[in-house]
């Protein structure tokens, strides 16, 4: 997939539609941070959220437990959503291929075709300089108006 042009809408809505189980690496604790306001989001519409974040390790964020590393979660994971730099989307990409994660999504900046290859050839589905957040409301999505909050 060619990862610098527009992805298919049904793309999108299809992986949003399947994951349950989302690992954020790079999860702030700080509610002015836009990784802290995406994991609020994807929370409060009903995602199980992991944080990964090594220096608050054993900590909470928004009462969810912090891992230090995604190996440390012990749960299988659908998503890695990432709020790192696009050089650490490599290592990242290694780590979700290691623990079988049928996705890895970089955030809004985080780009790395290194990162894309490898996760595609171990069969995982790939999206990069986007966010979960803006694309659960665009309109192919279909609101969980049923969850509570």
């Amino acid at each position: 997939m060619d990862h610098q042009e527009e992805y298919p809408p049904e793309y999108l809505a299809t992986i949003l539609r399947e994951v349950k189980t989302i690992a954020m690496v790079g999860a702030s604790p700080d509610p002015t941070k836009f990784s802290y306001g995406v994991l609020r989001v994807l929370h409060e519409q009903g995602y199980n959220m992991k944080p990964i974040n090594p220096g608050h390790a054993g900590k909470e964020i928004r009462g969810l437990k912090v891992y230090g590393s995604l190996a440390d979660v012990d749960e299988p994971i659908d998503m890695m959503q990432v709020f790192r730099s696009s050089d650490a989307l490599l290592g990242v990409a290694k780590d979700a291929v290691a623990v079988g994660a049928k996705v890895l999504w970089g955030q809004i900046g985080v780009y790395n075709e290194d990162a894309a290859r490898i996760a595609e050839d171990a069969g995982m589905k790939v999206v990069m300089n986007r966010c979960p957040k803006i694309e659960l409301f665009r309109p192919f999505w279909k609101p969980r108006l049923d969850l509570a909050i």
